[in-house]
């Protein structure tokens, strides 16, 4: 019989313990967490502030007396374990209500502290009621009190999963919501040109985005930018980012890594053979640009917490490494990534010659009154086409097709391998030739030269230098919108009007998604145009990549009107 505790009571804690009890009945199992809840539902959180999820029990999965009569698990709540002596191989745990302390023994410990909110000493904070998420009392409490507010007036300070989907669920419940970035950008998990589009979903359902300013300290209610603008605020949430959660590790001699997180072995064990980690407090590997780095999911946290359990028993562990796959609603909106993005590899300064396919295509047929676009975008390695990367944003179903270019990437597969996977078809739910497919299928066909691109988010500097951009859709779909610089030569007449193409210039042949101008792009090499680009995206991501950046910054427009 073992002895084993655990220091965390929700993802990887309470999945541990689960399986522990899984391999083995006559070990004991004790699980510690400082809060009064273990178990809760961590990333449902915010759905809260809506009413999504009504009452904030509801996001408790699992008490105490449900642990130990279905797992006979003990699970202490309120109970803090506040030191490690690694010799004695015993904990010192505090009852947070009463005060007490007293000491467990163990054979085997199992740090599962996750990671806690950062909120930095801005000048001023104590003049404003700040709130950070991270359990069920925060949540509660946020709720409670914004509810009470006469202004309505809330301020969101970060732009990642939890701010994001604090200003959804407090937008949709009535509030007047403010979200600051400091970066140029929200959602780091997407590139910034994908990003744009939940940039203008987020503005048009009222919210005030900035992105680009950091607050610089606050006043009365108020949040002041670095910009000089000031934001009303009676509530402002602290969401700016996650810290893990070292201080008891670090004071028991248990290493950190580089990341500054603990540092563990392909067994999740730390320098201290019975003592394991998992969950946000440690870093992983990552499979793509072979170093370390910090994954705050709940997915990850559980594949670890059940591998921790299965060594502990003696089984073997398959530690791939982490490639970070993740989905995120915003408003009508859904959006997923996984593996690579741009501006990874850039920060990075990761050495891959890469390339990218960038389109939009329907997420099932047309016909179907369901069918919405997909933005979709694959990064692959040039020249072995291995694939690094995807992003996926619409309305419709795209967390399925980054759930296949995830599976994809762990195979190690290819751009070749995305064109002959077999997927499932009907009206309904897909196309024919699904947009994983066409994603290499583009990519193949730039892969091998068959044509050359340009970038939607390259058009403002084509149209403002005077580049010749061919619009080929038809003249109706021109008369709506177009750049201001484009000519229109409809698809349909392109043959007949070959002689008013210029020669002795790069061509950018542009339509509204991509594919006639794709069409066009060859019809000409065939002609012997030599230097004709395709642009990507097509006028819809063009327009959709200008317009939160011109309705903010009250940038001249490159085009007549958007086309959304």
């Amino acid at each position: 019989m073992k002895k084993i505790l655990i220091i965390g009571g929700v993802a990887g804690g309470a999945s541990a313990a689960a399986r522990l009890r899984r391999h083995s009945e006559e070990d004991e199992i004790i699980m510690f967490e400082r809060g009064p809840h273990v178990s809760f539902s961590n990333c449902c959180l915010p759905y809260h502030l809506s009413g999504v999820v009504k009452e904030a029990s509801n996001l408790v999965l699992m008490s105490p007396e449900k642990f130990a009569a279905q797992y006979k698990i003990e699970a202490r709540t309120n109970n803090e374990v506040v030191n490690i002596d690694r010799a004695k191989k015993e904990v010192t745990v505090k009852n947070v209500i009463t005060g007490e302390e007293y000491t467990e023994n163990y054979d085997k410990l199992i740090l599962s502290m996750g990671a806690k909110p950062i909120v930095p000493k801005i000048p001023g904070i104590e003049n404003v009621n700040t709130f950070t998420v991270r359990n069920v009392v925060d949540i509660d409490r946020l709720n409670n009190f914004v509810k009470g507010i006469e202004s309505k007036n809330v301020t969101v300070i970060g732009g990642g999963f939890i701010g994001v989907e604090v200003v959804e669920n407090l937008r949709e419940a009535g509030y007047n919501v403010t979200l600051v970035e400091a970066a140029n950008q929200i959602m780091k998990t997407f590139d910034y040109d994908m990003v744009q589009i939940l940039h203008k979903e987020i503005y048009d359902k009222g919210v005030n985005l900035i992105v680009g300013d950091k607050v610089s300290g606050f006043e009365k209610n108020t949040v002041i930018l670095e910009s000089g603008k000031r934001i009303e605020a009676e509530a402002v949430v602290l969401a700016i980012g996650v810290l893990p959660e070292t201080e008891l590790a670090v004071k028991a001699g248990i290493e950190l890594g580089k990341t500054g997180a603990i540092k563990v072995n392909q067994n999740y064990m730390t320098n201290d053979n019975d003592i394991y980690a998992v969950g946000d407090g440690i870093e992983v590997y990552n499979a793509l640009f072979n170093d370390y780095f910090r994954l705050s999911l709940a997915g990850p946290a559980q594949k670890q917490a059940r591998a921790v359990a299965d060594h502990i028993n003696g089984m073997k562990v398959n530690n791939k490494g982490y490639i970070g796959s993740s989905v995120i609603k915003v408003f009508d909106y859904n959006g997923a990534s996984t593996g690579l993005t741009e501006s990874i590899i850039k920060d990075r300064k990761l050495s891959l010659n890469y390339e990218t396919a960038e389109f939009m295509l329907s997420d099932r047929v047309g016909l179907m009154p369901e069918s919405r676009p997909v933005h979709f975008k694959l990064i692959y390695e040039v020249p072995t086409g291995r694939v690094l990367g995807a992003q996926a944003i619409g309305k419709g179903e795209v967390a399925k097709r980054i759930d296949v270019i995830a599976t994809v990437i762990k195979f190690g597969g290819t751009i070749e391998d995305l064109k002959d996977l077999e997927l499932c078809y009907a009206p309904p739910f897909g196309t024919a030739k699904d947009i994983v497919n066409f994603a290499g299928y583009i990519s193949s066909n730039l892969l091998g030269d068959d044509y050359k691109q340009v970038h939607f988010s390259q058009v403002r500097e084509l149209v403002e230098s005077g580049a010749c951009i061919i619009d080929v859709r038809e003249k109706n779909e021109y008369a709506i919108g177009h750049l201001n610089t484009a000519v229109n030569i409809p698809m349909s007449e392109i043959r007949q009007r070959i002689n008013e193409i210029p020669t002795d210039r790069p061509l950018y042949i542009q339509c509204k998604g991509g594919q006639r101008s794709y069409n066009v792009c060859l019809l000409l090499k065939h002609l012997g145009f030599k230097e004709v680009y395709n642009i990507t995206g097509g006028f819809v991501e063009i327009t959709l990549f200008e317009y939160f950046n011109d309705k903010t910054q009250n940038r001249k427009p490159i085009l007549t009107s958007y086309s959304f």
